[in-house]
């Protein structure tokens, strides 16, 4: 024979939402019913341990003993960004993955300030807060652009190996002036005619200042040729 319930058997259930969870679990006990904690809501916008919804809902005919599931709010955990830039795609996401963050968007751009396949822009910056399991949006580096170029830094490098830096550069070497420096190794690149990172949209020859010993050396050198 099927069992039933009496109207009378049961009971209006009260109201916890919006109360601390200790307070809700002590006026349920008072009433006569039984709470627990089947949910959380991860959120900074309702104090932590508070009751955010309970099922069943308010003022449902229950019978008396019954169990009323709770669902609690959580603070959300904050994750503070790392500084990205000019670090690889590959290990900007190694990084954010470690920190239980991941890579959002991704963008695109010239720029020789950085090299090809490495980080330029992030958002939101480096030592910014993110909630964890949120995304970081990145642009991503594709190196000079096409048709320019950028010139390299050649002071210190011997005169062969500044012109072969020119060369990887699409430039190349012109007129080499001397100096005289008895504290420098020969041909030691002392200045350039075009300041280092400057970008040109033509290739044009680069002259250097190379140090000697005695600059009557080269002048003899000349005049034999």
């Amino acid at each position: 024979m099927p069992a039933y319930v009496r109207f009378s058997q049961t009971r209006n259930l009260i109201d916890v939402k919006d109360l601390p969870l200790t307070v809700a679990l002590s006026r349920l006990h008072s009433e006569g019913f039984k709470g627990i904690i089947e949910d959380t809501m991860l959120t900074n916008l309702v104090s932590p341990n508070f009751i955010i919804d309970q099922f069943p809902q308010p003022d449902s005919r229950v019978k008396p003993g019954r169990t009323v599931r709770l669902k609690i709010a959580q603070p959300e955990k904050m994750v503070s960004v790392p500084n990205l830039i000019g670090h690889s795609h590959r290990s900007a996401g190694i990084m954010l993955h470690q920190l239980g963050l991941v890579i959002d968007t991704i963008y695109t751009e010239y720029n020789p300030a950085y090299p090809k396949g490495t980080v330029a822009w992030q958002s939101p910056k480096g030592n910014d807060f993110l909630k964890k399991g949120w995304g970081v949006h990145l642009t991503i580096s594709k190196g000079m652009p096409p048709n320019f170029f950028q010139v390299p830094n050649l002071f210190g490098l011997s005169q062969e190996k500044a012109e072969f830096e020119l060369e990887q550069a699409g430039l190349k070497l012109g007129k080499v002036s001397y100096e005289q420096n008895e504290d420098l190794i020969p041909f030691t690149v002392l200045d350039q005619s075009i300041k280092e990172g400057t970008v040109l949209e033509n290739p044009k020859k680069i002259e250097v200042t190379v140090s000697v010993l005695n600059l009557n050396d080269i002048f003899n050198q000349m005049m034999n040729k």
